[in-house]
């Protein structure tokens, strides 16, 4: 277990750097800020990269802390918009349709009415 934690630590960290590094190559070096392609681009590379990473770690039989470190770690580093359309995925290919129709309106609606509530609390 404690090994599985350190692979998502390690991971994790690597991805939020990379992350912010996005950002800064973009919005400050690239492309005006004029819509936000720092995080549209890392949700994007995100989601490629978190089905290449599980499909991989099946295919060559990777160890459980190298699946973490790329998937949870990394990916969830980079972003965790990778984690919930791999749920959705994993939803679909389940034939759970009206689920994840659900969690995708749920988790978009209230993930914004949250972050207003969270910003009008911050305000007081």
């Amino acid at each position: 277990m404690l090994k599985q934690l350190l692979a998502v630590f390690i991971g994790g960290g690597v991805g939020s750097v990379l992350r912010y590094a996005v950002q800064i190559l973009l919005h400050e070096r690239i492309v005006p800020y004029n819509f936000p392609w720092a995080t549209f681009s890392v949700n994007v590379v995100g989601c490629f990269l978190i089905g290449l990473f599980y499909v991989l770690s099946a295919k060559f039989n990777l160890s459980a802390e190298v699946r973490l470190l790329l998937t949870a770690g990394l990916c969830g580093g980079f972003t965790t918009f990778s984690t919930f359309c791999n749920d959705n995925l994993l939803l679909l290919k389940q034939g759970d349709l009206i689920i994840s129709i659900f969690y995708i309106i749920f988790s978009v609606v209230l993930g914004i009415v949250a972050c207003f509530c969270g910003s009008l609390i911050a305000k007081l």
